[in-house]
């Protein structure tokens, strides 16, 4: 596979999650939505590491799409989730250089 075969992908950390219900249900009604119509979209995943941490893997086709997805998160969560998730997150995000799926 080539280099421009593989995607980009931003994975967000978030510590002190207050409410991990509430969050997953706000990511999943609010959030999933408004990410899944970004040009570029691959495919989003919201998991409950317990202990009051949450991490987002969000997969893109490019770079672009990769940095809209962290500056439209930032406003999601400013506007809707600061009680949910009062820390701000540990952001990685970076091209894909080697994968593995399913066939």
């Amino acid at each position: 596979m080539n280099d421009s075969a593989f995607p980009w992908l931003t994975v967000r950390r978030y510590e002190g999650v207050t409410d991990t219900k509430e969050a997953e249900r706000v990511v999943q009604e609010g959030f999933v939505p408004l990410i899944s119509k970004l040009p570029g979209f691959i495919s989003y995943y919201w998991t409950d590491a317990g202990s009051n941490v949450m991490i987002s893997v969000s997969v893109y086709t490019t770079k672009e799409a990769e940095e809209e997805s962290t500056r439209i998160a930032s406003d999601f969560v400013r506007e809707h989730m600061t009680a949910l998730l009062p820390n701000p997150p540990r952001v990685t995000a970076g091209h894909v250089v080697a994968m593995a799926r399913k066939k």
